[in-house]
């Protein structure tokens, strides 16, 4: 069986939702529950933090905590020093990075992701759910969508423009969209951090565009759970309305 670690990096501070992993969701943080979904997947789990506060919380509730202090840009350097400091001697498969603000991601989708991502040749597997041209989301620049072969399971773009775009109009097709969870091969991570933000990163900020510009093969997994990530508090609601 392959070696699989989770990281959930939790930062405190958020422009727009200071103090967010510590918000209750239906009376539990919402760091637990990403926590405990992730835990029940049977893979290593760990919270990545800078923040006495939630370093404590996590503990209180049974989690396990890797502490990074330093000043870094992203989720994604955060884990890949978590990796290099506590994880390397250990030598996984795979490290999944999941977002700190997914309170709804099952355990079992982070196993079919893992299971695919053995199996594949990528160095970097993603998740995306089919949408459909009617919903409004599909010219919302705040979600972000995957251009992707279904014969392939290959990613070649992300964008938060309106893609792919029907020339011919007037027809009902799919769109993809991109869950923001990665699995990387330990390689793949730790090169990933060290490339210099790509061109296209920066016009669309999106971080997956510096792989793809620099030749690395992102993989899908297609999964029909339905996720609200939580950006600002008003998403709180939204996702206790779905738990209910």
């Amino acid at each position: 069986m392959a070696s699989v670690v989770i990281l959930i990096p939790a930062r405190f501070a958020s422009s727009r939702f200071p103090g967010k992993p510590l918000a209750l969701i239906a009376g539990k943080s919402m760091i637990q529950r990403v926590y405990e979904n992730c835990f029940a997947s049977g893979f290593e789990t760990a919270v990545v933090t800078d923040h006495d506060g939630i370093e404590k919380h996590v503990k209180e509730f049974g989690g396990k905590v890797l502490r990074i202090d330093d000043d870094v840009p992203s989720g994604s350097e955060r884990i890949a020093l978590a990796y290099e400091r506590y994880l390397k001697e250990k030598n996984p498969d795979l490290v999944i990075n999941v977002q700190g603000d997914e309170p709804l991601l099952k355990g079992d989708v982070l196993k079919e992701l893992a299971e695919f991502h053995m199996k594949s040749d990528y160095e970097i597997t993603t998740l995306i759910r089919e949408r459909s041209v009617k919903d409004e989301d599909f010219k919302n620049p705040n979600v972000v969508k995957a251009v992707w072969s279904s014969i392939s399971n290959q990613c070649f773009y992300f964008s938060r423009q309106s893609l792919p775009y029907d020339r011919d109009g007037g027809r009902e097709y799919p769109w993809y969209q991109h869950i923001g969870v990665y699995s990387y091969r330990p390689k793949a991570l730790t090169s990933f951090v060290k490339l210099p933000m790509s061109r296209l990163e920066d016009l669309e900020k999106l971080e997956q565009l510096r792989g793809l510009e620099n030749g690395m093969r992102i993989g899908a997994v297609l999964t029909t759970q339905k996720l609200i990530g939580v950006d600002v508090p008003e998403d709180v609601k939204k996702v206790e309305g779905v738990l209910s």
